[in-house]
């Protein structure tokens, strides 16, 4: 597929402006800011899911794609893949909208790993899901 084909997959869930003070040298955005915003992203989507306290275990893939430049609005992509005891996977999918114009192109996506905690930070069953 024609990446100008592509659209983003999943819910939009945390939608940021890239500044200047996140550039590094050479006027792009650092890859740990974009890396931080789509954990940001899968922590708030697992959280709902969770009812309660969520932290990350595990990125399994991550995959950069395109630079993020400063003044780009970063769209990060959040879908539930897998539900297990205590874990959620999720697929995110980070996407810029350039200053330029509407087109929205796909930047990182990435695989990440969040375990519903309790107040001590143990592990705690995820509750029954919802309709």
């Amino acid at each position: 597929m024609d990446q100008s084909d592509e659209i983003p997959s999943g819910e939009l869930t945390v939608r940021i402006p890239a500044m200047p003070g996140d550039a590094n040298a050479n006027g792009d955005i650092f890859g740990g800011w974009v890396v931080a915003h789509m954990d940001m992203a899968a922590g708030i989507r697992a959280a709902e899911r969770a009812r309660g306290r969520v932290a990350t275990v595990a990125i399994n893939t991550l995959t950069f794609k395109k630079p993020v430049k400063i003044g780009d609005t970063l769209c990060v992509y959040t879908s539930i893949e897998r539900v297990g005891r205590t874990s959620i996977t999720l697929s995110i999918e980070a996407w810029t909208r350039r200053r330029t114009g509407p087109e929205k192109t796909k930047v990182t996506e990435g695989i990440f790993v969040m375990v519903s905690i309790d107040e001590n930070g143990h592990a705690t069953p995820l509750p029954p899901e919802t309709p």
